[in-house]
């Protein structure tokens, strides 16, 4: 999902309301867990309580929130149980956007409620591929942020980035960078045991 327009402007709203500079917390606002936003920028206030006030805020906005061209398509050709999904947003935010985007619910999710640390601690990712009950260094992560990255590289994973939400430039510490999913293709071998991965 491209949820970069709906999460920019309630972030805005929410540092506006709050009298805190909307820029400085845009600058930290992608691809990090909301509660570690909000104790970094406003640690005055009971984080808590604004990660559930955003939430709301950003489960509602589904203005600008799009299917990924090629999404559908890249997790369909992975089989069920090969995948899952790394997210800093809640597990009822991240359940709600692909419902409302008919994506398919991974059975294995790890969101930003079941961790202790967000990214970029590599603990989300190492989490993920103990539940799909493989090594973390044949685990492949497709990232948009800077973040995410750091997050699955310190978890010894390799990465794809996306330049969905950050240009090419800021995602250089990446394996590969694409411009869409459509450009990552995976073909299944060895009785779908192995999955070969290509950008094209």
């Amino acid at each position: 999902m491209d949820s970069t327009a709906s999460v920019a402007r309630q972030w805005r709203k929410w540092a506006e309301a709050k009298k805190i500079d909307p820029e400085t917390v845009m600058k930290i606002a992608h691809g990090v867990r909301a509660i570690e936003i909000i104790r970094q920028v406003a640690p005055h206030l009971d984080a808590e309580a604004e990660v559930r006030r955003i939430e709301k805020m950003e489960v509602n906005d589904h203005d600008g929130v799009a299917v990924m061209p090629g999404a559908a398509e890249l997790v369909r050709s992975v089989a069920e149980g090969h995948w899952a999904v790394v997210t800093s947003g809640r597990r009822h935010l991240a359940t709600g956007r692909l419902q409302w985007a008919k994506l398919p619910v991974p059975k294995i999710m790890v969101p930003a409620d079941e961790v202790s640390k967000g990214k970029p601690d590599p603990e989300p990712y190492l989490k993920a591929a103990e539940l799909l009950r493989v090594k973390p260094s044949d685990c492949l992560v497709i990232e948009d942020a800077p973040a995410g990255i750091r997050a699955a590289r310190a978890a010894g994973m390799k990465v794809i980035a996306i330049t969905s939400t950050y240009p090419a430039s800021e995602l250089k510490e990446a394996d590969a960078v694409v411009k869409a999913l459509a450009e990552i293709h995976v073909r299944n071998e060895n009785m779908g045991k192995l999955l070969r991965v290509s950008t094209k």
